[in-house]
Order: C-alpha cells, then structure tokens, then sequence
C-alpha cells in the first residue's frame, strides 16, 4: 500500500453544501474543464456544452444542486470563491456566458443531462463534459467525483510524488513511527504537511486557524437562522430552538443539548447550500464543527489544543480514505458520518491531552458503532436523515471519548484498522440503492413533501 500523501487542506475545504461529492466535486470537476479547453484549436467551433451526470449524480443531483454547482465551476468559479447568491441565481435556467479561450458559448443549467445511475464507469458518481457542434462531439473529458470533493478524470497525469518524512499508509504504521521516533502524532502529521504543502508550521497553522474559524462560524450561523430548509420536504431548522432552550437543571443535559444543537447548525447551514467546511464530506460538515465549537466555547480548550487535535483528526481521515472511503456512493453514510464522527472522537481525545492509544479507541468506538449505515437522503435532499445524523454523529463521538478516556487499553480487543476495513468490506456488499441514490430506506419510506 502507497503511503498517505494527502494535505489536510485537501481534506478540510470550505465551500458551498450540501455535499462534497455532488457540489463541490462537480464544481471543480467544470472549473477544471473551462481550463483544460483555454488553449485548445478545435477544427470547428463548437455550438454546445453538455454535461452528463451518472450514479448518484444523477439519481440525487437536482436535490444536491449538482447542476448549478458544475454550471458554475464551468463559468470559471471554485468552491473557495464562488457566492451562494449566484449559485441560487442559476435555477432559473437562464443564460450565461461561457468564455474559454476561443469558445464562447450560451450555458445554463439546460445544458445538464441526468443520465443512468447505473454504469460501468471506474467510479460511479462521474461526469462528462463535451464540446459539440450538433450530434459531433468535439472534445470530451470523463470526470470522477470520488467523494470528500476529490475528483479525478481519465487519462490523468500522475502528480508528482511528494515525499513527507514519516511515511505510513494505516494506523499500526502511524504508531509504529511514533513509538520509533518518540515524537507525538500531531507532530508527525505536521512534519508531513510541511513537506507535502511546501509551507511553514506556523502557515500550516494559520490555514488551520481559517479552517477552524469558518468551521465555528458555519455553527454560529445555524443558530441564528430559523424557517424551512430548501427544497420540496418543508423541513424547518431546529438548531436555533435547541440552543435557546438548553438551560436545564441538570448540567450535563444542557450540555448535550448544546452538543446537538451545534450539529444540528452547521449541517443545517450545509443543507440550505450555505459555507460550511467539508469534515471529511459537506454531507458530514456539522460533527466535527460541532465538537470544535464545544471544546473552545463551552469546555474551554485551547486553540493550541485544537489545531494539534485537528491534525491528528485529519489523519485519522487519511487512513479511512486510503483504505476505504468518505464517500456516501460507495459505501454509504457510515463512510461520512462515521468516519467523522471517529475522527470527532479523536480530536476530542487529543485535545483533552490523551496519547495515541486513547485516541486511536475513541475513533474506533465511534466508527465502528456507525458501520452498515446507509445513505438514503429523503427526495435526494441532504436534509432527512443526514441533519439529525450530523447531531447524533457528535454526540456519539463524545461518548465514544468518554470510554476510551477511563477504558483499560489492555482490553480494547479492535484496533482503527480492522474497523476501516470492516467499513470497506461492508461497503463493497452493500446494495446501490443505500447509497446516495435515494432508492432505497428512508428515501423511499418516507413521503418526498
């Protein structure tokens, strides 16, 4: 197995929701093609863009936004920099501009095709974007969202191979370097970003401190707003209320009650297509907010504390992704909100200041509590289960760090390892219709409105 050679700012992207996989994918997967095309000499002048969305994409993309999103990344706009105000503004289909190079042409949201959601692509949420003139296809790129807002595309260059000094592909190679070093995980993640980043600690850090601020703002937010989500379900907020109620005789019941709240927020910001930060998905963007959140405003962690934490949180992303996956196509919600909610755990625990072992149990607990969860969002609108799932993720990554905080290490019998791997073989069985196609489960138990 190749060792681990993602960023942390790979894995942590701010951007609009509601899901890395069907908005902030697709987005970089058109702005990416607007690129490509600026130097390309077609024989003749193309006279159409068509985009063609399969898998989950096109079974869940107009509740997802994903047509807007790639319409979007083809008018030249990113993730990081595009306003939610005018992704809205592309719903009414109306015209705009595509300006590549030589090629100029009228693209909207008509342009965008929803195509089998079952095939025979490497992966199956994938995207073609073509140049046309009539029925001839001038130019054709094959995208790949593979989860997280990772795309990938055929045919594509390998990257040059970025070395970091301590390099492990699992969680028993990650200790092993620990153990043999004698150094702490966070600084074996943040020797690794320097090399892979090319920047300082003390930049690495300050990307962390953006990262973490848009992540608590993103909260801040949703506990201000109030009114329906968007979308057919009618589905109200209850971030807002939980929040103003939580005063309640017993301490710790107030204290979960924020907890939730807090979940509820940000995932309720990523459900109304607000910023949010994607931890490890947009889908999942409310639990690990939510646990930053309470370790600074309520349990009074230092922000020290907390970048050190968010590390070794990205690492533990790192190894699910590398061995398994983020995403919710492949191997359904436990691949979103159980590996957040285990990387959740182990933040929790490393900030509080325990050692890799207790960190490592508390993000087993919370993963493999989650394993077989399906992702069957209620009319392809990430919004039922995927908000409440969100609240419940933190709040079982609390827990998970509260048992792992007294446990005896010599009778933890499961390791992070076995359980990825468990999430990945449970992934590989699990039917398509559980995930993220809105086929099956709650999205088909459940009335649309």
């Amino acid at each position: 197995m190749p060792a681990i050679t993602t960023s942390v700012f790979e894995l942590f992207k701010i951007g609009p929701g509601p899901s890395s996989s069907h908005t902030i994918g697709p987005m970089k997967a058109g702005y990416n093609f607007n690129k490509t095309v600026a130097d390309l000499e077609p024989a003749e002048q193309p006279d159409n863009i068509e985009v063609r969305l399969y898998g989950s994409l096109s079974a869940t993309g107009k509740g997802h936004g994903t047509d807007r999103a790639v319409v979007a990344g083809l008018l030249g706009f990113r993730p990081d920099n595009v306003e939610c105000d005018f992704l809205d503004s592309l719903a009414d289909g109306k015209p705009q501009q595509f300006e590549s190079g030589k090629i100029s042409l009228p693209l909207s949201i008509k342009n965008v095709v929803y195509a089998e959601v079952e095939n025979d692509f490497p992966y199956a949420n994938t995207l073609l974007i073509r140049l046309r003139k009539g029925a001839e296809i001038l130019f054709e790129q094959e995208y790949y969202s593979i989860g997280g807002g990772f795309i990938r595309w055929k045919d594509q260059l390998p990257e040059i191979q970025r070395t970091p000094p301590y390099k492990y592909s699992n969680m028993d190679e990650l200790k092993s370097i620990l153990a043999e070093e004698g150094i702490r995980m966070h600084q074996a993640i943040l020797a690794n970003e320097t090399a892979i980043s090319g920047i300082s600690e003390d930049e690495v850090y300050e990307k962390l401190d953006v990262i973490l601020d848009a992540m608590k703002q993103a909260v801040r937010n949703g506990l201000a707003a109030e009114g329906a989500l968007p979308g057919p379900i009618g589905l109200h907020r209850k971030a807002k209320r939980l929040f103003d109620n939580s005063s309640q005789p017993n301490a710790s019941d107030s204290f979960l009650i924020r907890l939730n709240a807090y979940g509820f927020a940000a995932s309720e910001e990523n459900a109304a297509g607000h910023i949010v930060v994607t931890a490890p998905t947009s889908g999942s963007a409310g639990v690990i907010p939510a646990a930053v959140y309470a370790l600074e405003e309520d349990l009074g962690i230092t922000r020290e504390k907390i970048r050190e934490g968010m590390l070794v949180c990205a690492a533990l992303g790192f190894i699910a992704k590398h061995n398994a996956s983020i995403a919710g196509a492949e191997v359904g919600c436990q691949g979103e909100i159980g590996v957040a909610s285990a990387m959740a755990a182990g933040l929790i625990a490393y900030a509080n200041g325990h050692r890799f072992w207790r960190t490592e149990n508390a993000a087993e607990s919370a993963l493999e509590h989650h394993l077989g969860i399906t992702c069957d969002p209620v009319g392809g609108y990430v919004q039922i289960p995927c908000i409440e799932r969100n609240a419940m993720g933190v709040v079982r990554a609390y827990n998970s760090y509260l048992i792992a905080s007294v446990e005896n290490e010599k009778f933890h019998k499961v390791s992070f390892d076995e359980v990825v791997k468990a999430m990945a073989e449970t992934g590989k069985d699990m039917n398509s219709k559980y995930k993220e196609t809105s086929l099956g489960g709650l999205a088909v138990s459940v009335p649309n409105c």
